[in-house]
Formats: C-alpha cells, structure tokens, sequence
C-alpha cells in the first residue's frame, strides 16, 4: 500500500524545469534511482522500485531538514521505509544541507 503524501511544490527547483532546458542531460528513471522531493520543510529521498507513466513508487530512504541538515526517522505522517507515489511534477533537486559534506564542484549535474 502507498502512503499518500502531499508534496511540496518545487518552484525554482523543480525537476522538470531544469531538463526542460537541458534535454539532451534527461535520463528517466529507472529501477533503483535515487529522487529527491519537498516535504513540509525536509528533502525527502525516495529509491524507486516502479515507475508508471510519469509516477515512480518507491521507498522513503532519507528525510533531511533543510534548515539544519539533519536525517530523521519521520516527519510528519512521513517515515523511513514508506512507500510512496513521487509525480515526476514534485521532483525537486535538492538544497544544499547545512552540515552536509560538500559536494565536488567539478560536478554541473543537479542532484534530483
């Protein structure tokens, strides 16, 4: 069973938005790929196990608060190991963490 989650909107870090301009970078996910979303004030990541149409299914493998970059077991209704149903529309790519490793800045591409 698929817990329903209300997503956050992703505005300027919508998913979508950024492939629009980059087409020849979009590869759709697939079995196993790690997606990033917004919820009430935590990226959420989300390792999908299926995919219809433009939903993925899948797993709830990290909750981080934005405001200080902390990972938790549940936020809100949401927790680690649920199942839930990701619109390829709420993809958001992620903030930067506070207190999170820095990332290569060599890297162009977004994580999602």
């Amino acid at each position: 069973m698929h817990k329903h989650v209300e997503w956050d909107d992703p505005g300027d870090r919508s998913v979508l938005d950024y492939y629009a301009d980059h087409p020849d970078d979009y590869r759709p996910p697939q079995r196993g790929s790690i997606l990033s979303a917004s919820y009430r004030g935590f990226t959420v990541r989300v390792r999908v196990e299926a995919r219809v149409e433009e939903t993925n299914i899948g797993e709830v493998v990290a909750l981080i608060a934005d405001d200080n970059g902390r990972r938790q077991q549940a936020a809100g209704d949401l927790a680690l190991g649920d199942t839930v149903r990701l619109p390829d529309a709420y993809r958001a790519l992620e903030p930067r963490h506070p207190g999170e490793a820095e990332e290569s800045e060599e890297s162009d591409e977004p994580q999602d």
